[in-house]
């Protein structure tokens, strides 16, 4: 009996490592190995503080399930669902900038300005979402439009530049996340009813707001823009793997000499990656203008969602699929920080665990080669 369960564990053991080492999942094995050594950083920087390591997985899983385990056994209700509708409500708009950061990834470029694209679509949501008096099947479908077109413009910039003077992006779209901060605060400001902090609410024939989700989640902030993230992910997915457009992107970012001696109009393919890339991040801020909060927020300085989606986008392999994970993982992270501070936690922690993920993602080369050391000891 103990010979055939060492001969089993054997096999095991040998699946597992000829996995692990298999390029082909390494673009899923190594983000999974990145984001355990992160959490171990966390644990040991936990040990090394007096702090009890296990406090971070009682938060996570109180913030993200709604599952407070300190409540079992004495009669309380362990499970609060408005805990699962915030952290929804934290990850949405971190999927959408990670998607809109791995499309562009994804052609080539590299777009950190997902920031300053998140705060125009904001914007152009809101601005039509007071502005204009309409029935809610007109005006809820041209807010969300507005809000993407707002954003697809802000990347159009950055991506004319690239095309025609070859600009590198990543300068042009950093000075963007400022001029947008500025302008969409004074813009707010001139709105009907705003003042120094924040505009009017949006009608409600304009907003994502349900009663119906509310009270689903125990009264939280969850509404229907979950519908307009599945719909990103799947267009996102359609347009890079499944379509001809999206091959003649990814060509025109990775080669464009090739792509123009293939007969592809790069410059236009340049531009257009950087306009859908930003119309992404313009949705996530149509989520929090008219889905979150319901009104213009006039800003101190960046939130950091546009920057989170840097990570998310790498952490999920520049994928869809991969974006929506991460985005989960970094949604769940944030949602959080608060409970670990309720529990004595700096709320610093999530931040050092989010930045370690993000560092040994960068690392893949290293741990590739360490993974790789399995395969050659199969072999031998």
């Amino acid at each position: 009996m103990l010979t055939k369960l060492k001969a089993g564990f054997k096999e095991q053991w040998r699946a597992f490592k000829k996995f692990i080492s298999d390029e082909d999942n390494s673009k899923w094995v190594v983000p999974i190995v990145a984001v355990l050594m992160g959490f171990l950083l966390g644990i040991f920087i936990m040990l090394i503080t007096g702090r009890d390591p296990l406090d971070i997985f009682r938060a996570l899983l109180r913030a993200t399930a709604g599952i407070d385990v300190s409540f079992i056994g004495t009669g309380k209700k362990i499970f609060n669902a408005r805990y699962v509708g915030e952290f929804l409500v934290f990850s949405m708009p971190v999927i959408l900038t990670g998607l809109s950061v791995a499309f562009a990834f994804r052609t080539g470029l590299f777009n950190i300005g997902a920031e300053g694209q998140l705060m125009m679509g904001s914007f152009g949501a809101v601005m039509i979402g007071i502005l204009l008096d309409l029935p809610l099947i007109i005006h809820l479908p041209l807010v969300v439009f507005t809000g993407a077109l707002f954003g697809g413009l802000w990347g159009f910039v950055p991506g004319f530049l690239k095309a025609k003077f070859n600009v590198h992006e990543v300068v042009v779209t950093i000075m963007m996340n400022y001029a947008a901060l500025f302008t969409t605060n004074y813009l707010y400001k001139q709105l009907p009813g705003s003042d120094n902090i924040r505009t009017v609410d949006v009608a409600p024939t304009a907003s994502f707001a349900s009663e119906f989700l509310s009270d689903l989640t125990n009264n939280s902030r969850f509404h229907w823009g979950f519908i307009v993230v599945i719909l990103a992910v799947v267009a996102f997915w359609l347009i890079i793997d499944k379509t001809i457009f999206g091959f003649e992107l990814k060509s025109a970012g990775f080669n464009k000499h090739a792509s123009k001696y293939a007969g592809m109009k790069v410059e236009r393919n340049i531009i257009l990656s950087m306009v859908i890339s930003g119309a992404f991040a313009g949705l996530a801020g149509v989520l929090l203008a008219v889905g979150t909060f319901n009104y213009g927020r006039v800003l101190p300085g960046a939130e950091g969602i546009g920057f989170d989606g840097i990570a998310v986008a790498l952490v999920g392999g520049t994928t869809a699929i991969g974006s929506v994970f991460a985005g989960l993982l970094f949604g769940g992270l944030k949602a959080a920080q608060p409970l670990m501070q309720a529990r004595g936690i700096p709320r610093d922690i999530a931040d050092i665990i989010i930045a370690s993920i993000v560092l040994f993602v960068a690392m893949q080369t290293g741990i590739k080669h360490f993974l790789g050391r399995f395969k050659v000891k199969e072999e031998e």
